[in-house]
């Protein structure tokens, strides 16, 4: 008999067993909860891509979580790609409906996920978190920071969808790249995924809850400082490459109240960015825990 093909074999891996979607939905599924359903599946394109076309043709309700085992075609920013061994990280993407929250101040939601992402794992992981501006989780490893997440929103239907792909237990020779890293190399005390993506999920509902109720006001909500103080891009200096193929050399100063990062520039000008990649040049990252 010809034995199965071990890469069809969902345990193939028992370092990176499957996830548990029964006990994931019995941890997180509560009448009174954010979270109204979550599905887990074995592998798809792109969990971002699935939601928001559920989204766009109205099959999916505030409070859907979509995890897959591993992602084939995962996105990040500016249409980069985001590839990982399956099980070896949380790839995951969910849909929130901010309703009466004045649509401009929307661009607060992938940095709240930021937040929310940075101190779920620092407390489920152990593991010193920062945020680089706009939308990446960085850790350290072997005194260099590396970066172990990314964070992409878009809009869909009436709503916003967010995906969150992180590193878990890369090992350094499965590292997309020289600059990437994982939780495990950092010294996570827990790689277990079911812990990481609960604490992650909850401490996504705290500040979600705690943004809406303030109005989407991220000063009120606490978020823009909690992001501030997490950021391992401010005061430090920074290269904006900005959309168009412009960049844009200063001092990260501030978040300020649209989100946007401020750069003081050197001929004394306070310069909000709101989009674009980030190139630290100098300086120690930051950290949230």
């Amino acid at each position: 008999m010809t034995p199965p093909d071990a890469s069809h074999n969902r345990w193939s891996d028992l370092d990176r067993p499957p996830l548990n979607a029964t006990a994931l939905r019995r941890g997180l599924l509560r009448p009174d909860a954010l979270w109204a359903s979550l599905e887990v599946v074995e592998s798809t394109g792109s969990t971002n891509t699935d939601l928001a076309e559920r989204a766009r043709a109205g099959a999916a309700a505030e409070g859907r979580v979509l995890v897959a085992e591993e992602q084939t075609a995962g996105r990040g920013r500016l249409e980069r790609s985001w590839t990982a061994p399956p099980r070896s990280g949380l790839f995951f993407s969910v849909y929130l409906e901010p309703g009466d929250i004045p649509v401009e101040r929307w661009g607060w939601v992938p940095l709240l996920a930021g937040v929310a992402a940075a101190t779920g794992l620092a407390k489920s992981a152990g593991v010193d978190m920062s945020l680089k501006w706009p939308n990446d989780l960085l850790v350290t490893v072997e005194g260099e920071e590396r970066k172990t997440g990314g964070i992409l929103g878009e809009f869909a239907g009436d709503g916003i969808v967010v995906g969150l792909g992180i590193n878990v237990s890369l090992r350094a020779g499965e590292l997309p790249a020289p600059t990437a890293g994982s939780l495990a190399l950092a010294g996570a005390v827990s790689t277990d995924r079911e812990t990481l993506l609960r604490a992650v999920l909850r401490s996504m509902e705290h500040w979600y809850g705690a943004w809406k109720a303030a109005d989407g006001d991220a000063a009120a909500s606490g978020l823009q400082a909690a992001y501030a103080a997490g950021c391992a891009t401010l005061d430090r200096a920074v290269r904006a490459e900005l959309p168009g193929g412009a960049s844009l050399v200063g001092e990260a100063v501030a978040i300020d109240g649209d989100g946007r990062l401020v750069l003081s520039t050197e001929d004394g000008l306070q310069q909000p960015v709101s989009a674009g990649d980030i190139v630290h040049l100098r300086g120690a990252a930051g950290g949230l825990t």
